[in-house]
């Protein structure tokens, strides 16, 4: 080892966090019992120790010991290291250099708006003026009937899931899911007590029998689907596959929840599920992933019969959104900043996905949006996969992170949009092209 021994000994135990030895909350060797199983001493394993606690992944108690800090998916399928030789393909966000300008002229607008009575309480989730532009940005992208009197304003989509899955259902519920889904569905569901089913997919997404039978065997209260370049298989519904869904819907009567999201990255506008079961669909709509995250704007349409109820929820958590950011989210939208903003993120993000075309020309993978649900060789699996490209400095997301149930993905997510520069973006996925043809013997052994 070179000089740095207990440095590289604590990429050592950080790899086996990731790996699974030790899971969260699990606690790990002693310092002499460390030391002699890596043939090192124990002043140098104390030394790799305290460099870990400092950065958060293990924490110590005198008289007990040390442990691994608790951690959920979410955390480790979405990861933003502050080093700037990093490629990072972990996080489904827009391309933000494109937006800044625009952004920054709204907020300078946004200022001349505020007034008393905005930046006061108001009744709803947030003024009628902000829902109505929810509605205007959701009707875009073929969402029907959403007015100012049905939409919702949410700190983001995260915030909207989390709101109706705690609003509608209770702990020890059972939701459905897709068999691969969005980590951020299950960190909620972990974390409110709610039970998830992972339903099956097919190349058209979730299965209308399989989902049928689902709602019968585990008298599920709610369904939970991403219609639009789903996160993270990339597949995009067509119309039948969603009235069919919406079928099923108001057949067995059970709340639906869209997380439609990624709809304006679509070429052809495809109607979402909610228009084909309204009483029972909860759309939700956000521009984290076309304008910004840091906006934390969302939009929820809810059947009537709803809104009551969760309105009454918003109030009693966190009251009303901040306007601040609806101000100038309104400002883009009724100016039509925020479609050409979309429009142009589109654009890139379909640019993108030929560069990986090109330089995967013989893999078979689920390219669409924001990101690429890329295959594996027979002799990586992900979780390997994953560490060794973050050894190299890339970051990347393991399937196992998005499975739900027995699924078992061969897959590492690829995020298209989040490393700004087009050169360096290539040159990541050349340098994950060559880690994927590469031979894993040669790999320091964890």
């Amino acid at each position: 080892m070179s000089s740095s021994k207990f440095e590289q000994i604590a990429a050592i135990i950080e790899r086996d966090i990731e790996s699974g030895k030790y899971p969260s909350n699990s606690k790990l060797p002693t310092h002499r019992l460390l030391a002699e199983e890596l043939g090192t001493t124990p002043v140098t394993v104390a030394k790799a120790y305290k460099l870990l606690m400092d950065k958060g992944q293990l924490e110590s108690f005198v008289g007990r010991g040390t442990f691994v800090c608790a951690a959920s998916d979410l955390d480790h399928a979405i990861q933003a290291p502050p080093e700037d030789n990093n490629f990072n393909f972990s996080i489904l966000q827009p391309c933000l250099e494109l937006n800044v300008p625009a952004l920054k002229s709204a907020y300078r607008q946004s200022a001349d708006l505020i007034t008393a009575p905005v930046i006061g309480y108001t009744e709803h989730s947030g003024h009628e003026v902000h829902r109505a532009a929810g509605a205007k940005w959701a009707a875009m992208y073929g969402l029907e009937g959403a007015t100012s009197e049905n939409i919702l304003l949410t700190n983001g989509a995260q915030h909207a899931l989390s709101l109706v899955i705690e609003s509608l259902t209770k702990p020890g519920d059972t939701i459905l899911v897709e068999q691969l889904t969005y980590p951020g569905i299950t960190a909620i569901a972990n974390m409110s007590g709610r039970k998830l089913v992972a339903v099956e997919l097919d190349k058209d997404g979730l299965c209308p029998k399989a989902l049928a039978q689902a709602i019968d065997d585990y008298q599920a209260t709610m369904v939970i689907t991403i219609p639009s370049h789903q996160n993270p298989t990339g597949i995009s519904m067509p119309e039948y596959r969603k009235k069919e869904i919406a079928q099923v819907i108001n057949e067995k009567q059970v709340w639906l929840v869209e997380d439609d999201i990624y709809a304006f990255l679509d070429d052809i506008t495809t109607p979402p599920i909610a228009n084909f079961a309204p009483d029972y669909t909860f759309h939700i709509s956000a521009l984290s992933k076309a304008i910004s995250p840091a906006m934390r704007c969302g939009y929820l349409k809810a059947p009537h019969s709803q809104l009551h109820a969760l309105n009454a929820h918003i109030r009693t958590n966190i009251w009303l959104v901040s306007p601040i950011n609806f101000i100038a989210a309104t400002q883009l939208i009724e100016s039509g900043e925020a479609f050409r903003l979309a429009s142009l993120q589109r654009e890139t993000a379909n640019h993108r996905q030929q560069l990986v075309r090109d330089i995967f020309p013989s893999v078979d993978c689920a390219a669409s949006g924001y990101h690429v649900w890329l295959p594996l060789p027979a002799h990586w699996h992900p979780d390997r996969f994953a560490l060794e490209a973050k050894s190299n400095n890339i970051i990347v997301t393991s399937g196992s992170y998005f499975c739900v149930g027995d699924a078992q993905p061969t897959h590492v997510r690829l995020s298209l949009m989040s490393i700004g520069n087009q050169a360096r973006l290539k040159e990541g996925l050349y340098k994950i092209k060559a880690l994927m043809d590469s031979d894993t013997s040669g790999f320091f052994p964890y």
